[in-house]
């Protein structure tokens, strides 16, 4: 495969279903030189798997400024490398991004190897609009940074698309059902192409609340679909209805705040009181 200038291959790698690495994807971690990875322990079972031997490289996102000059020398004297993460397509929430501009930007061919995707494997099948939505990565860990960034999404036409780990999860569905509304439809994906796949369908805040109640449904890491904004005047009433549950809720039981918060907003009373249920139980989350 070498010749004067060695090739970048960025190689999509399983989610889950080791039988999902492509035919491609087995040729091409066979043949390069070495194979830069998130966490080499975790590339070779899938190597050992396939009975590939190849040189690993540990790359992630603690040392990849330091690291990259190196790999970009191997590449410039003729050596292909191949570029993995522990699952899916590296640089979607995942370390590559300033190996593969650097290569560009020294006329190093960059060669993607496509595969799998843990967001458009949960979008295909979520039952969400697919014809426009916006991949947000990890959302921040804070509460307060949290919503402040998720106000900027509030009218956003398209399905949102996270990914969140299961200890933060609850947290973030209150959070989102706070900001974009209790109401608001969403999916969360878990295991995805594994024995124990499962999809969750529902309004933001009954997720919350489901979550907060199942233990087993906040293992690992999660993909949370959320549809788009309908219209502005919704959005913002959804808003309004949290903001006043809030207030309430600081000085009275969950159970009054939630009825009279229906009463001033023309909220729906089951509704506020799943959010509040979901925002305290969220409070308890890693920060």
């Amino acid at each position: 495969m070498n010749s004067d200038r060695g090739r970048l291959y960025v190689v999509a790698t399983p989610i889950g279903n080791l039988a999902d690495l492509s035919s491609r994807a087995r040729e091409v971690l066979a043949e390069v030189a070495a194979i830069a990875a998130e966490d080499t322990r975790h590339t070779r079972r899938l190597l050992t798997h396939y009975g590939i031997a190849a040189e690993l490289i540990a790359y992630h996102e603690h040392n990849e400024a330091a690291l990259t000059p190196r790999l970009l020398e191997r590449l410039a004297g003729g050596d292909d490398l191949a570029l993995v993460s522990d699952a899916g397509t590296p640089l979607i929430s995942d370390p590559g991004f300033v190996l593969v501009r650097a290569a560009r930007q020294r006329g190093i061919r960059v060669v993607p190897i496509p595969g799998p995707s843990a967001a458009i494997t949960a979008l295909s099948a979520a039952g969400l609009p697919s014809d426009r939505f916006l991949f947000l990565g990890f959302p921040p860990r804070t509460a307060a940074r949290c919503r402040s960034w998720l106000a900027g999404l509030v009218d956003e036409p398209g399905t949102l698309v996270f990914y969140e780990s299961g200890k933060r999860a609850v947290r973030t569905l209150a959070d989102l059902a706070a900001v974009l509304g209790g109401g608001r439809r969403a999916v969360v994906a878990r295991e995805l192409t594994k024995q124990f796949e499962t999809f969750l369908v529902g309004e933001l805040a009954e997720l919350a609340e489901r979550l907060a109640g199942d233990a087993e449904q906040r293992l690992g890491e999660l993909v949370i679909l959320v549809e788009g904004a309908s219209g502005g005047d919704d959005a913002a009433a959804a808003r309004e209805q949290a903001r006043v549950l809030g207030i309430l809720a600081e000085a009275l039981p969950l159970k009054q705040a939630a009825e009279l918060a229906a009463r001033i907003t023309g909220g729906r009373r089951n509704d506020l009181y799943a959010l509040g249920l979901a925002r305290a139980r969220g409070d308890d989350g890693d920060g």
